[in-house]
């Protein structure tokens, strides 16, 4: 039983980190990269659908990237799709491609960016601080019902306190590369 615990808030701590990574990827540091395309929802028949569903994205240099549309008759919704998103960029429409220049960060956008991705690491951690709490409250209800003794319940929670530190480290690690990589000129 304590086994499962623990072994389900550590899952449960991975995907928080997983996550972190994958929101934090969002975020723009001035470079192409295809992932910064992944939100962005093109109008097609009525339906909203992934950008990726309906162009190719490839990095041509490191500040551009070009789109080949797949159906030439939506380029110009997948442009308007582009501009609209919030993501500041301006695409240029060439036949069935699209090329988005990245626009340089400013040392002000840098800092903004430094902050989103804080706030970003801080409701990471956050969260494995929650997988902490109900990984306790599971112990303590065993303990209630008197399924495991009271050391078990002291040994398991400092081993989940110890996942806690192990994963909430992870964070600032993550967050450490991307503050980096943003202040990076």
């Amino acid at each position: 039983m304590i086994n499962d615990i623990i072994k389900d808030s550590k899952s449960r701590m991975e995907k928080s980190v997983d996550a972190l990574k994958s929101q934090l990827s969002k975020v723009r540091t001035g470079r192409a990269h295809p992932s910064l395309l992944d939100n962005i929802m093109v109008p097609y028949y009525g339906a909203d659908t992934p950008l990726r569903q309906m162009a190719n994205v490839t990095v041509e240099d490191a500040r551009t990237l070009t789109l080949t549309v797949f159906d030439k008759s939506i380029t110009a919704a997948v442009e308007k799709a582009i501009i609209n998103s919030d993501l500041g960029l301006n695409p240029m429409s060439a036949g069935t491609n699209i090329r988005i220049p990245l626009p340089p960060l400013t040392e002000e956008r840098r800092r903004d960016l430094v902050k989103v991705v804080k706030a970003e690491a801080e409701q990471g951690r956050v969260a494995i601080r929650n997988i902490r709490r109900d990984a306790n409250n599971d112990l303590k209800a065993l303990l209630k019902d008197k399924d495991i003794t009271e050391d078990d319940e002291r040994r398991a929670t400092d081993e989940i306190q110890k996942l806690t530190d192990l994963y909430v480290k992870r964070v600032d690690e993550v967050l450490a590369d991307k503050e980096k990589e943003l202040m990076e000129v």
